[in-house]
């Protein structure tokens, strides 16, 4: 999809993204959305896509390391817990508990049992969620492998995106059906009634974000909120230039 269909299509979602985190803030409403797929699918772009225009402080974009000592402890959702949203904030998961039904299962991370009880306790503790009245949304961004392979090679040869590029990434390539396994048995155990999976394809990721962020809007409910008046007087003196006394602006940067 070219960039100026693209740019077209997302600027009125743009608008109703914002309008939703205006009906969020609110009515209290607390939004959890997870980004789930393959190396490369897409995720980074998706949520950038949902967030650019919202208010950091009201949306949180999590992307949890690998688990400390102490958390690798600890019940395996607690620490996704302290993530959670409070009233009218929104909070976008970059990967999330899922990683014990994907990469932890597929490198080794984590044992059949640990993957086993996994998958009989995120249907629980999903539930919980939404029943305390979290919006829960969760997608799987999906990706060929002839697709993943030039992304990884653009990687590897894009000086600016060569930090994205990681030993598991490279391993992954050898476990493409292997990941493949995962999610199918993942989706079979997880996807539920009160929290469904969305699997949207990211084959063309520009066309993947509009897919996805039109859906997450179609699933909000009406979040028409009119926004408050603000008094907005003319200013009574003619504009002031910015000055400086103790220290000085550095030199502009040279446009030749």
């Amino acid at each position: 999809m070219k960039r100026k269909h693209y740019e077209t299509a997302m600027a009125p979602l743009r608008e109703q993204l914002v309008v939703m985190a205006r009906w969020a803030r609110t009515t209290g409403q607390r939004i959890v959305v997870l980004f789930e797929g393959r190396d490369t699918a897409g995720k980074g772009g998706a949520i950038r896509a949902v967030s650019e225009k919202l208010n950091p402080r009201q949306c949180h974009i999590v992307a949890l390391a690998k688990p400390t000592e102490a958390e690798q402890s600890q019940w395996y959702f607690q620490r996704y817990v302290d993530h959670l949203p409070s009233a009218g904030e929104i909070v976008l998961f970059d990967r999330s508990w899922y990683n014990r039904a994907g990469v932890e299962k597929v490198m080794g991370y984590a044992d059949d049992a640990q993957v086993t009880r996994f998958l009989e306790q995120a249907p629980a503790f999903e539930k919980m969620l939404v029943d305390d009245g979290i919006l829960l949304f969760k997608y799987w961004l999906g990706t060929d492998q002839a697709q993943q392979e030039e992304r990884l090679r653009e990687r590897l040869e894009d000086p600016l995106k060569r930090w994205k590029l990681s030993p598991i990434d490279l391993a992954a390539r050898e476990r493409y059906d292997a990941y493949t396994d995962a999610r199918e048995a993942m989706l079979e155990a997880t996807h539920t009634a009160h929290a469904p999976w969305t699997l949207v394809d990211f084959n063309d990721q520009k066309r993947g974000r509009l897919t996805l962020v039109r859906d997450l809007l179609d699933r909000l409910p009406d979040t028409h909120v009119v926004p408050p008046e603000i008094d907005f007087p003319a200013l009574d003196r003619e504009p002031r230039a910015e000055t400086y006394a103790v220290l000085k602006p550095i030199a502009d940067y040279p446009i030749e």
